[in-house]
């Protein structure tokens, strides 16, 4: 058995805004209507990132261009190296998609990461996303269910760490050893008391790994 894994969630946790917001306030002015729709529970969350994404109408070109152009973390790529140099495993666990995701790690030459999202591609100028409806880990909701996911990966680690921010984060961190909680996933998960640590960054999930003698 591996001793460690790091594993974060990648929208608002990653990157400081999710991509969905991105695409929005860019190309699809009628998403404002639809986020609320979602939030009322009148879409899933699939079916509400499965239209914002097939709603950008650009060439590939400027879809890379805007997705390199989202901010992250200043402390991701250095935390990366710090994990991996430290003997454990990092991992990107995301409801959204790999598609956008692996051009931002390439984009900042993140190396040796796993990202399990939903399969993302490009066609007629949108991101379209393929579900596979028989994998173990599938989710209705959310096409991936990340609480499936940690919990397979607890066969495999002695140790797993998670990060996340917000509502489909509040499943993996029922069986995480350690979750570090950021923004509106702090007050989910303390209505749900799953005992987590509050931080507002990567910095601050660095300084507890360090306190713990991992780093």
């Amino acid at each position: 058995m591996k001793k460690w894994a790091f594993v974060s969630d990648f929208d608002g946790t990653i990157s400081k805004e999710d991509f969905y917001w991105l695409v929005i306030k860019k190309y699809f002015e009628e998403g404002h209507d639809l986020f609320k729709k979602w939030k009322a529970e009148e879409l899933l969350d699939i079916e509400f990132l499965q239209t914002v994404f097939s709603s950008i109408h650009q060439e590939e070109v400027k879809i890379i261009e805007d997705i390199v152009s989202l901010q992250i973390d200043e402390a991701v790529p250095q935390f990366i190296r710090d994990v991996q140099r430290s003997g454990g495993d990092f991992y990107i666990l995301s409801a959204g998609t790999d598609y956008y995701i692996q051009h931002i790690l390439s984009h900042y030459g993140i190396e040796n990461v796993d990202v399990i999202s939903n399969k993302g591609y490009f066609h007629d100028n949108n991101i379209h996303l393929t579900l596979n409806e028989n994998a173990p880990t599938y989710s209705k909701r959310y096409g991936i269910d990340k609480a499936k996911v940690i919990q397979q990966m607890k066969k495999e680690y002695e140790t797993i760490y998670f990060f996340g921010d917000s509502e489909p984060d509040s499943h993996p961190a029922v069986y995480a050893d350690v979750t570090f909680a950021k923004a509106a996933l702090i007050a989910i998960l303390k209505e749900k008391e799953v005992p987590f640590v509050p931080v507002n960054d990567f910095n601050e999930v660095r300084e507890y790994l360090r306190l713990q003698n991992i780093f």
